[in-house]
């Protein structure tokens, strides 16, 4: 009897980890708007950059943790290539404002970290998760839409070509 479970549970697994994620915002769909506080205290609101920026959104689980701080300091590495086409970068999860600026001092950030502290934007953008917020990355054209939108820590050529 183990055995047969064992064969239909392996059976599924690969749909399991084939499955698409519904979760996940849809390219060419408007980005919800969202209005969140930095780590500095400024007010940042998705809809003043619409006709003016691209915007580059790093959803990511948390400050000063290995692959989240590797991520961002690829964004920070290349913030003039994003920078050239017209985009501004924000990182975005629940952390408050002491932990943000620190990660922020600490790595030389030249992008504000936005606080997500009751996690409405991130369960706007599919990346809410009751353990941890799920690692995505979405880039906005200039009109509000969803140009490029991702899980994990997708290659930063890969988002900079999401431009072209």
């Amino acid at each position: 009897m183990k055995l047969i479970i064992f064969l239909f549970a392996f059976a599924l697994l690969p749909n399991w980890l084939l499955a698409k994620d519904k979760s996940l915002l849809k390219i060419g769909t408007m980005a919800p708007d969202f209005t969140l506080i930095s780590e500095k205290g400024d007010t940042i609101r998705l809809s003043s950059f619409r006709g003016a920026s691209a915007v580059v959104l790093i959803f990511y689980p948390g400050d000063e943790t290995p692959v989240c701080t590797q991520q961002l300091c690829e964004f920070r590495d290349n913030y003039a290539a994003f920078s050239e086409k017209g985009a501004v970068i924000f990182g975005v999860n629940p952390a408050g404002a002491k932990s943000h600026l620190s990660f922020v001092q600490k790595h030389s950030f030249p992008f504000p970290l936005l606080i997500d502290k009751d996690k409405n934007t991130a369960k706007a953008y599919g990346t809410y998760a009751k353990l941890m917020q799920k690692r995505t990355v979405y880039v906005i054209d200039k009109k509000g839409q969803i140009i490029f939108a991702q899980r994990g820590k997708p290659p930063v050529d890969e988002i900079l070509k999401s431009f072209e």
